[in-house]
């Protein structure tokens, strides 16, 4: 048997009984925010290794919630990245701030530190890192340069699900830290789902209120800025299930990576930096010239590719900015980037189609 569809095998054997605790959510007549949610909250919390886990509806709806915990103001300035995918920017503009744009590191495509330095001051309410395709940013050395200034950092993981260095994982470094548990996530619902963890108890306590209308109990609203933001029942029984196998899923997107970085070394295209616990492969991103000729080649041999991200922040059109300096690493990532099939259940027959078109591809072009 091929090694990776000897992966598939341990997944497809798994057991994965989704049935059971649907039906049990059903018979409870409990729909929202039950015991299935909050018992996935404190696994998570406990898998995490924080103090907190509060859900949400959903990915977009934790950041924005997330900058209103850290008592970011309309005006306000946010550090980010503009190479991944609008999401943190389009939190920042919901609540009226500012984004700052500053460039990412050339291996990582993450928040460079050096950027970040070089833009901190005063007037900087927040600094979002994102986990950019399950590769962990350097947050030892951002979280230190912006501590170091007094600023707190939100981390981004809806693409870093069981991301860690040195043991500890995504989702501990900063003040607070925002996942998505849309289905196509490392760690994904039946639809939408959302969380912030923390370990700070106030913040936390703040967050359980802004998710829900900002009540101080019900129907009293004591808090400004709240909405109705919650996670139901069934999609929190879903995780529960898949939770325990997170890593050993992870483990498999590392092994096709790790495939696809051997069969493509030699030739002129830049692959992920990482192959160890800092990379849990949610998205395999090459970065090559002549991007457009690539993917309809893979096109024509019934390969499906696509570009994670092709505009950056500050050219969406409803959103354009100018900027003081040149992001030249993220012009060029948004240029060059394409994705391969990389994902669990993905069979080793699949990862050898992908590598011989690949290949095919380079070795024609020379």
């Amino acid at each position: 048997m091929h090694e990776l569809e000897l992966f598939s095998a341990v997944k497809a054997n798994a057991g994965l009984d989704f049935l059971s605790p649907l039906h049990k959510v059903l018979t409870s007549h409990w729909y929202v925010m039950g015991n299935e949610v909050r018992s996935f909250e404190n696994e998570f919390a406990d898998y995490l290794g924080v103090n907190h886990c509060i859900s949400v509806a959903n990915g977009s709806d934790a950041l924005e919630l997330a900058l209103k915990a850290l008592n970011v103001q309309a005006g306000a300035r946010v550090v980010t990245a503009a190479n991944a995918g609008f999401y943190a920017s389009s939190a920042i503009y919901a609540i009226g701030a500012t984004p700052v744009y500053i460039d990412v590191d050339a291996a990582t495509l993450t928040l460079c530190p050096k950027a970040l330095a070089a833009v901190l001051d005063s007037s900087i309410a927040a600094v979002i890192v994102t986990h950019l395709y399950g590769q962990l940013a350097d947050m030892e050395e951002i979280v230190r340069l912006s501590s170091a200034a007094g600023i707190p950092v939100l981390e981004d993981c809806a693409q870093a699900h069981g991301a860690r260095r040195n043991g500890k994982p995504a989702g501990s470094f900063g003040a607070i830290a925002c996942f998505s548990f849309y289905p196509t996530k490392n760690l994904g619902a039946l639809g939408d789902g959302g969380a912030m963890v923390t370990d700070n108890h106030d913040m936390a306590a703040r967050i359980r209120q802004l998710r829900q209308y900002g009540w101080g109990q019900k129907y009293q609203v004591t808090l400004a800025g709240g909405r109705n933001s919650r996670m139901d029942e069934i999609q929190a029984a879903i995780l529960r299930i898949k939770l325990p196998y997170l890593d050993q899923w992870n483990e498999q997107r590392r092994f096709i990576a790790k495939r696809y970085n051997e069969a493509f070394f030699k030739f002129n295209v830049l692959l992920p930096c990482s192959m160890a616990a800092d990379y849990v492969a949610h998205l395999y991103v090459m970065r090559l010239a002549n991007r457009r000729q690539f993917i309809n080649v893979l096109k024509q041999k019934g390969i499906k590719t696509d570009i994670h991200y092709p505009i950056p922040d500050y050219r969406q059109a409803a959103y354009i900015a100018e900027l003081p300096y040149a992001l030249t690493v993220t012009e060029h990532a948004c240029e060059t980037v394409v994705s391969l099939p990389c994902y669990p259940g993905l069979t080793g027959d699949e990862a050898d189609r992908v590598i011989t078109a690949v290949t095919a591809y380079f070795e024609q072009e020379g």
